[in-house]
């Protein structure tokens, strides 16, 4: 049984940071694009961060680029989202997915795989 289990969510106030991390089990996913996406209430998922097993090569949205970095320890299968100068709009649930077999994936629908979500509520 292919499982996502995300951790590290939590309450922090604006300009604190927390660190996600995805553990996965039932499968390695060393070589399937490995992304974070969000939901806030009364809006739609939308892409957060991605990681491309192909060279490592990462990718962001425009909102939160320069503050949040993906990471991903292959060994552990094992995907990271560190969060830093959060944001009250960052406040989301937050959901880790893997797209199997894709080299790189921005968009929710490719994605196989999904958590079951952790909170983040940054307070202003």
């Amino acid at each position: 049984q292919v499982q996502l289990v995300e951790s590290g969510g939590g309450l922090v106030q604006a300009g604190g940071s927390l660190r996600l991390s995805c553990a996965a089990s039932g499968r390695r996913f060393s070589r399937d694009c490995m992304g974070w996406f969000r939901q806030a209430p009364g809006k739609e998922r939308e892409f957060v961060a991605a990681f491309s097993w192909s060279g490592g090569s990462t990718y962001y949205a425009d909102s939160v680029k320069g503050r949040f970095t993906i990471s991903r320890d292959n060994v552990k299968n094992t995907v990271y989202l560190q969060m830093n100068s959060l944001k009250p709009e960052d406040t989301a649930v937050y959901y880790c997915a893997a797209a199997s077999g894709r080299t790189v994936s921005l968009s929710s629908d490719e994605y196989d795989y999904w958590g079951q979500g952790t909170q983040v509520t940054v307070s202003s």
